[in-house]
């Protein structure tokens, strides 16, 4: 019996090339390799979901658009009846002091009425643009806040900022035109939008 070259120690004979593992069959201790197509996760990386991707926030029915900062969603949709509510306090608060100081005026019926007539109109103006400040930066009025609504962009959840507030504020004019029919396009409209939120891409939502 012969047991081999000693020079050979695995007994493969002189002049075979090295048997390897089958072909197309990885053997022991040589790397898996992954279907072609697939990405590979490292180590410790959460596996995916079919057609999840990070950072994405889940969409409301009925909703196009993703809003970060509420919980993964836009809140609900203020009613009209919410929104004219906040209006009717917007429109006293800037326009009551207007009232008094004409009556005021009306009432010394002289130079100084005038003066008090005066006084009145810019108190209503600088009013008018603190609150319209407001609901550019933080999306609320007082009115607004009384009622717990607040006004945001349609495409991220977050306020219009002051200068398409008072665009969208110039934009209610398409509101009014049409016999005030776009002041209660929200009682039907899927969003609850008036024309001047459609143009400006905004809605009004509950804050609480």
């Amino acid at each position: 019996m012969s047991f081999g070259d000693p020079n050979n120690p695995y007994g493969q004979q002189p002049g075979q090339p090295p048997q390897g593992p089958p072909q197309g069959q990885p053997g022991y201790g040589y790397p898996q390799q992954a279907p072609q197509g697939v990405p590979q996760q490292g180590y410790g990386y959460p596996q995916q979901q079919p057609g999840q991707q990070y950072g994405a926030y889940p969409q409301q029915p009925g909703y196009g658009g993703q809003q970060p900062g509420y919980g993964g969603g836009m809140p609900e949709l203020a009613h009209w009846g919410l929104r004219f509510g906040g209006t009717i306090i917007d429109g006293l608060i800037i326009g009551l002091p207007y009232i008094v100081f004409v009556g005021i005026g009306a009432g010394m019926g002289d130079s100084t009425g005038g003066v008090m007539v005066m006084i009145g109109a810019l108190l209503a103006f600088g009013l008018g643009i603190w609150q319209l400040y407001q609901e550019g930066t933080t999306g609320q009025t007082i009115g607004k806040k009384a009622v717990g609504i607040r006004l945001l962009r349609e495409a991220d959840g977050r306020p219009l900022g002051f200068g398409m507030a008072f665009v969208r504020r110039l934009a209610h004019f398409l509101d009014s035109i049409a016999c005030y029919i776009g002041w209660l396009w929200p009682l039907w409209d899927e969003k609850k939008q008036t024309f001047a939120d459609k143009v400006c891409s905004s809605v009004v939502v509950k804050a609480n």
